[in-house]
């Protein structure tokens, strides 16, 4: 299978490469930290990682135009880049941090969506899996902005999911709790009593390349 990941240099889509390359995977993923990058072609030379901010349309283009050159059409479209706030009362949450959350969360999602799909649309089949969260269907103080974003990630896939032809589905996956440096920020040392990216991916990876056509429109939870 061909697996585009976005937000592959930490967390929860550093944590998938490895488990999908080792399952035959063909794997390309994507990331602002170039030096992140540069680490994962050497520990990973069979993978393909590519720059890009998905926050600029333009540059997402050109990373889905270099993807499909390097590896062809994905069969499985991970939206996983993602940034959350500093916790803090909304209204103490400065402009220019909700502005960038957004469009991390929310535009880069759709700038992804914009490029690949067509991809897909002409392949007439493929999996687009847009990462939410417990915040996308629930809510907490001090995180207002993150949450507004996962709400917003499983609204955009639910319209997105009707949309699609047969054969193709959109999914909204909320990870469960795990112990990456988003939780830390949010919840400091108590983040590190749940689970790590790396033991999540072990069962997540296999989970997410199990999802078929009839998942179309499902709002999932990570195993």
């Amino acid at each position: 299978m061909t697996i585009w990941l976005t937000g592959c240099t930490s967390g929860l889509g550093r944590a998938l490469v490895p488990e999908f390359l080792k399952a035959g995977h063909t794997v390309v993923g994507c990331g602002r930290n170039e030096i992140a990058l540069e680490h994962l072609k050497n520990e990973f030379p069979e993978g393909h990682f590519i720059p890009c901010d998905v926050t600029s349309d333009l540059i997402v283009s050109d990373f889905c135009d270099e993807a499909l050159a390097a590896a062809g059409a994905p069969e499985l479209v991970i939206n996983n880049a993602a940034i959350i706030n500093s916790p803090a009362p909304l209204w103490e949450i400065p402009p220019q941090d909700f502005d960038q959350l957004t469009a991390v969360n929310i535009n880069g999602t759709a700038n992804v969506i914009r490029h690949a799909l067509p991809v897909m649309l002409a392949e007439g089949k493929g999996i687009i899996v847009n990462l939410s969260s417990g915040w996308g269907r629930s809510t907490s103080p001090e995180v207002a902005p993150y949450c507004a974003s996962k709400w917003a990630i499983e609204g955009l896939t639910q319209s997105l999911s009707q949309e699609l032809p047969p054969g193709m589905a959109a999914v909204a996956l909320n990870p469960g709790i795990i112990a990456t440096d988003m939780l830390r920020k949010c919840m400091g040392g108590e983040a590190e009593s749940f689970p790590t990216p790396e033991t999540w991916a072990i069962t997540a990876a296999p989970f997410l390349t199990s999802l078929t056509p009839e998942d179309n429109g499902r709002a999932l939870t990570a195993p």
